[in-house]
């Protein structure tokens, strides 16, 4: 399934709010729309973000507005993922080199393909034949412009022929696990099993987990900040001695900043107090909701990358 495609001057994103029940693309025709569609989480997962920043800089050239300008505008549409800030930079760097800022969008929505599937070769060689996954949040193809980072390596070793189950956290207060990662499992005949965020212990403690693969937002030093949630399932696997792998691709990675300096994007308050539209607290409670939390390097097995699995920064 495509997470975004371009098509006559137009960024085509699957809504993944609507995800999985309801499949339609959500259209833009500026840069403007496609800041919209990141903040409101219509695109989300780091690499897709910068992949649809790319093609919001296209919109701007093509409007004949003032690429500075946009960028620093696209920038502030989330404030964690690097892959965002990371993308603007390198289309202002190849329009200043006498590029397009079309062109450079289409090849690094091909790329970003092709190192999720050099992340999968690699993350394949860390799981064994009968081994159970446990992921947290979505780093599947739909976080990607394809194939995926964390899901990216299950899908290779499926791929392989390895006899593989896979447990997602449903991941609140979005549900990214439970409506995303088990979406593309099912999709892909992949045998997946769902539980609520508070169960991943529970599950390592019965012995029912032999590796977690979780993607990543930012990497720095001291760790990476990942999906909120991240942390406590990283302690528990800590504590139960099970391998706790991290899938992301080099323009993931933050080599000048210590990851406790990184922003954490604090959301509004109804993504925690209402579920199907409907309020679980009443609608005065004070409500703290942080996108992300850091989990730090010394509870991380491995980082899998495009160019090998690297220590933590």
């Amino acid at each position: 399934m495509e997470t975004l495609y371009w098509k006559d001057n137009t960024l085509f994103l699957l809504d993944q709010t609507l995800l999985p029940h309801e499949i339609e693309f959500y259209e833009c025709k500026t840069y403007h729309e496609v800041i919209n569609a990141i903040k409101t989480m219509k695109v989300r997962g780091a690499p897709a973000i910068g992949v649809s920043a790319a093609y919001a800089m296209a919109l701007a050239e093509l409007a004949g507005v003032d690429l500075n300008k946009a960028g620093d505008e696209i920038k502030s549409a989330r404030p964690t993922a690097i892959n965002l800030f990371w993308a603007v930079d390198q289309v202002l760097k190849a329009v200043n080199d006498g590029k397009s800022a079309v062109d450079t969008a289409i090849m690094m929505e091909k790329e970003d393909i092709a190192i999720n599937k050099k992340i999968g070769e690699y993350g394949n060689t860390v799981i064994s034949d009968g081994d159970t996954i446990l992921t947290h949040c979505n780093a599947g193809a739909l976080a990607c412009a394809g194939y995926g980072t964390a899901l990216g390596v299950i899908r290779a070793a499926h791929d392989a022929d390895k006899n593989i189950d896979v447990i997602c956290d449903e991941t609140r207060p979005v549900l990214q696990g439970a409506r995303l990662s088990v979406f593309e499992m099912q999709e892909e005949n992949i045998p997946v099993r769902l539980i609520v965020d508070g169960a991943a212990g529970h599950m390592m403690q019965k012995g029912e987990v032999d590796k977690v693969v979780i993607g990543a937002d930012r990497v720095a030093k001291g760790g990476v900040a990942n999906k909120i949630g991240s942390l406590m399932v990283a302690l528990a696997a800590k504590r139960y001695d099970i391998p706790f792998y991290v899938a992301a691709p080099i323009s993931t990675f933050d080599f000048e900043n210590e990851i406790f300096d990184t922003t954490i994007e604090e959301r509004n308050s109804d993504e925690v107090l209402k579920i199907n539209g409907g309020y679980i607290s009443r609608k005065d409670t004070n409500v703290e909701n942080p996108a992300f939390d850091i989990v730090e390097s010394d509870l991380i097995t491995g980082i899998i990358t495009e160019e090998g699995i690297k220590k933590p920064l």
